[in-house]
């Protein structure tokens, strides 16, 4: 048997170490909530991000098109000066050759 001053010693002691225990799990408590707060900031940004990767796919391809119309835009333009200057080397090539069988008498 114990006696009643060990039994006591031992009480405080116990109540010592639930104390301790007690305030060892509310600072395990605030870290997991702390933790969980970093997840859910973490998990919100990689959201953010798979967004704006989207959004620069979407934009690359719309100035891909883009790129696209003003090459055709731009190949217009030289196509038509190709013909202008098609047309005015045949006119000049037809009056001198009308120049020259109107010379020769035909």
């Amino acid at each position: 048997m114990i006696s009643r001053r060990e039994h006591e010693e031992f009480c405080r002691r116990m109540e010592t170490e639930n104390g301790r225990l007690a305030d060892e799990n509310t600072r395990q408590n605030k870290r997991l909530e702390l933790l969980e707060d970093t997840t859910r900031q973490i998990n919100a940004l990689v959201t953010s991000v798979e967004r704006l990767a989207t959004n620069m796919e979407n934009m690359l391809k719309s100035q891909e098109a883009h790129n696209d119309r003003l090459e055709a835009l731009e190949g217009r333009d030289g196509e038509m000066w190709r013909k202008v200057s098609g047309y005015i080397i045949t006119a000049v090539a037809g009056i001198v050759i009308g120049y020259m069988f109107k010379m020769i008498g035909f």
